[in-house]
């Protein structure tokens, strides 16, 4: 087990961080208004008495630029989590299917899903990470009979009561970032270096965001608005649930 130092989580905090937030802007840039007004349910919107193409517009675009977000930042989350155990274990990217990290420690072969939260999928999807981890186990175990595997769910954040699922470990949150990193405090030690930036990304990301509403609001209005200004219910229900 090697020493973690704060100024390479730091370093590489600096170097990648910017991938995300590029990734976020890409992402606005990419969006159209007919993709979100497929995926989002009109009758919430009535229901919530949204009255104007602003007002809706921004609704369901933020609702669905936060689903977003919580993936991109998941996957960039993962790729820390692997630089971090590779820096203390010498753990490294898995190239098998459904398993993210491998690593050992105290004679065991370590394989880690990684999720973002602990509420992260239905039972056919944890059923199938657990089908996944069976044939990892398979696998590995071709070339060395001898092998103790370890499956493990990590999340990134959040708690979990009972980490001994059966078929595998789940760790949440701290306990997930001591796992991998041999240092229980390091969940908040990353806190910072997170920061790196963020103001003037941000700033960048609202001005795309800002147009993006902009032009969004003026689409709503030209095909969902009433010559009156109303909106034309019907004709939103129509198109987002018409056979």
């Amino acid at each position: 087990m090697a020493i973690l130092k704060q100024k390479d989580v730091s370093q590489y905090v600096e170097k990648n961080i910017g991938i995300f937030h590029q990734k976020r802007i890409e992402g606005l840039n990419k969006l159209k208004l007919t993709t979100v007004l497929k995926r989002k349910n009109p009758y919430l919107f009535k229901a919530k008495y949204l009255l104007t193409s602003e007002a809706i517009v921004k609704s369901l675009t933020d609702a669905f630029i936060s689903s977003k977000e919580e993936t991109i930042f998941g996957d960039w989350l993962e790729g820390l989590a692997i630089f971090i155990n590779n820096k203390v274990y010498g753990g490294w990217k898995s190239g098998i299917v459904g398993v993210d990290l491998e690593f050992d420690k105290d004679e065991k072969r370590y394989i880690v899903n990684i999720k973002s939260g602990p509420n992260w999928g239905n039972s056919s999807q944890i059923k199938k990470m657990i089908a996944d981890f069976t044939k990892a186990r398979r696998t590995l175990r071709t070339s060395n009979s001898n092998l103790n595997i370890i499956a493990v769910n990590g999340c990134c954040y959040g708690q979990n009561k009972k980490v001994d699922k059966g078929d595998y470990f789940k760790y949440c949150g701290q306990e997930f970032w001591d796992f991998i990193s041999g240092r229980s405090e390091f969940y908040q030690e990353i806190i910072e270096p997170l920061g790196y930036m963020a103001k003037e990304k941000n700033d960048e990301f609202l001005i795309s965001y800002s147009k993006m509403i902009n032009v969004f609001t003026k689409q709503f209005s030209d095909n969902y608005c009433s010559n009156s200004g109303e909106i034309d219910w019907n004709k939103l229900v129509h198109f987002n649930s018409s056979k």
